[in-house]
C-alpha cells in the first residue's frame, strides 16, 4: 500500500516516513503544497496524512484539488491545531480522519488501517476471492485456509491485482503502485517480471484457483481459473 506524507516539519516528516516503512508501506514525503499538487496528479496513493500548515499555502488547497478531481485517495489530516471549525472544514472537503498533534505513531497507523478499511473493503479486513483470502492487517495470504509465504513485493503486487481482479493493469502503473516513484530511475520493468513471475510459480504451487494473465505488451490482469 502506498502513502504520501505532506508535512514540511523535517523532524517529524522523517520519522513518518521511517516509521510506516516499518510497517511494510510504500512511502513518499513532500513538503509544500506545490510538490504535493505534483505528486497526486502522477500517481495514486491508498492514503495521505495532509498537514494543514504549509510554507507555500494551505492543506484545504490540496483537498479542494483532490474533491474537484475526483481522486479517491484516503486523507488524515494531522495538524498543530485542535479547533473545531479546522476538522469540520477538512472533513466538509473530504478528508476521512482528522488527527492532532503530537500524536503516537501506533495511533495513526490504527487511524490508517481503519480508513483503508472504510474505503476500500466496506470495513473488512480480509480479500475473499476464489478459494483465497487475503487478510489485510496481518499481510497474510491464504489458499484453501493454508498460509502463503509471500515476500513483501509479492504481497503489494497481489494485493494491487486483488483491489482491481478483472482490470488491465499497465506494467508502468503496477511499477509506481510497488516502488513508488524511484521507479522514474529504472531503465527497464525486468524486476516487475521477475516479481510476477515467482508469484505466478506461488499461485500454482498452492492450486490457487486465481493467475496473473499476461496483456502482451500492456501489462496483467487478475483473473479467477
Amino acid at each position: 500500500m502506498k502513502i504520501l506524507i505532506v508535512e514540511d516539519e523535517k523532524d517529524l516528516r522523517e520519522t513518518l516516513v521511517s516509521s510506516l516503512k516499518k510497517e511494510a508501506y510504500v512511502v513518499e514525503a513532500v513538503a509544500d503544497v506545490v510538490s504535493a499538487s505534483e505528486k497526486i496528479a502522477l500517481y495514486h496513493y491508498d492514503c495521505i496524512l495532509l498537514d494543514i500548515m504549509l510554507p507555500d499555502g494551505s492543506g484545504f488547497d490540496l483537498l479542494e484539488q483532490l474533491k474537484s478531481e475526483g481522486k479517491s485517495e484516503n486523507v488524515i489530516i494531522i495538524s498543530a491545531k485542535d479547533a473545531l471549525d479546522d476538522k469540520l472544514k477538512g472533513l466538509s472537503l473530504g478528508a476521512d480522519d482528522y488527527l492532532t498533534k503530537p500524536f503516537h505513531i501506533a495511533e495513526l497507523n490504527a487511524r490508517i488501517k481503519a480508513v483503508l478499511r472504510r474505503k476500500n473493503h466496506d470495513g473488512q479486513n480480509t480479500i475473499t476471492t476464489a478459494n483465497t483470502i487475503l487478510n489485510i492487517e496481518e499481510r497474510d495470504f491464504k489458499v484453501n485456509k493454508q498460509s502463503i509465504h509471500l515476500n513483501r513485493k509479492e504481497y503489494d503486487i497481489l494485493f494491487y491485482f486483488l483491489q482491481n481482479k478483472n482490470r488491465l493493469i499497465t506494467k508502468t502503473a503496477l511499477a509506481e503502485y510497488v516502488w513508488g516513484d524511484q521507479i522514474d530511475q529504472a531503465d527497464n520493468f525486468d524486476f516487475i517480471y521477475y516479481q510476477i513471475k515467482n508469484l505466478r510459480k506461488k499461485l500454482k504451487q498452492s492450486k490457487a484457483e486465481i493467475d496473473l494473465e499476461s496483456i502482451y505488451g500492456v501489462g496483467y490482469k487478475l483473473i479467477e481459473v
